[in-house]
């Protein structure tokens, strides 16, 4: 009788521990049925409901993935951006080449103000300036900045270009039209001319760091943006100092 007595305690919570344990997973098939969760919410434990097919945040549409696309690259902007691209190419150069042929007097007048080597460095920072653009245009490709700062510059290095008639044997055009006073579109043509080399060489270092530096080299750090800019302008100044210092202006 006393091992009974002392037994049933023990079957009694026994069973409370079953009845919780069914009373839990009743509550749970509750909550699951109800679509709601157990979550704690400002310290105090509460049913919330949830969507079990949640209503999608993006509105259904018969646009197809290419229509969106065609829709975002507004290929209108780029028809005029291309045609403004061109327009200052040819029409900067083409000013620039009648008033040197047609205006040489009054050219030569104001151009004997300056040193060759002064022409040589606005022609280079003018060719700098477009260059920059170009490949902030590149590297920002979501803003329209940069595009607009590479046709000004292209424009004003197309103008300076027709001003000083640059071709590949520009030395002989030169001198019919300018004579003795020749040296100072010259210098100003291998400003130009030392600003596009340097970017040549400089697409060509870049290009050979990404094929020869692996990886997960530490080198690799050098093909970032910033480090191909400082190695960018750090070429550009050499060229600008071996046309400056470097005797090429008394040889043209």
């Amino acid at each position: 009788m006393a091992v009974r007595s002392m037994q049933e305690p023990v079957d009694e919570a026994a069973e409370g521990v079953e009845s919780d344990a069914v009373r839990q997973i009743a509550a749970r098939e509750h909550t699951s049925a109800n679509n709601e969760a157990t979550e704690i919410v400002d310290g105090k434990i509460e049913e919330v409901s949830v969507s079990r097919h949640p209503t999608p945040s993006i509105p259904e549409s018969e646009l197809s993935l290419a229509d969106i696309e065609r829709h975002q690259s507004h290929p209108v902007q780029w028809a005029v951006y291309v045609i403004a691209v061109m327009a200052a190419i040819i029409a900067p150069y083409w000013l620039g080449r009648t008033l040197a042929v047609q205006r040489t007097a009054w050219l030569v007048s104001h151009l004997s103000a300056f040193d060759p080597r002064g022409l040589a460095f606005l022609a280079w920072t003018v060719t700098l300036v477009t260059l920059t653009g170009l490949g902030m245009a590149i590297v920002e490709s979501r803003t329209w900045l940069w595009r607009i700062v590479f046709v000004l510059g292209l424009a004003a290095e197309q103008f300076v270009a027709g001003l000083s008639l640059l071709k590949f044997n520009f030395w002989y055009s030169t001198y019919v039209v300018y004579g003795n006073a020749a040296s100072l579109a010259n210098a100003t043509n291998l400003g130009i001319i030392a600003a596009g080399f340097a970017v040549a060489v400089f697409a060509v270092l870049w290009v050979g760091l990404l094929i020869v530096i692996p990886k997960e080299s530490s080198l690799n750090v050098l093909t970032r943006s910033w480090a191909s800019f400082i190695m960018f302008f750090a070429i550009e100044t050499i060229a600008l100092l071996v046309v400056l210092f470097g005797g090429l202006l008394t040889m043209v």
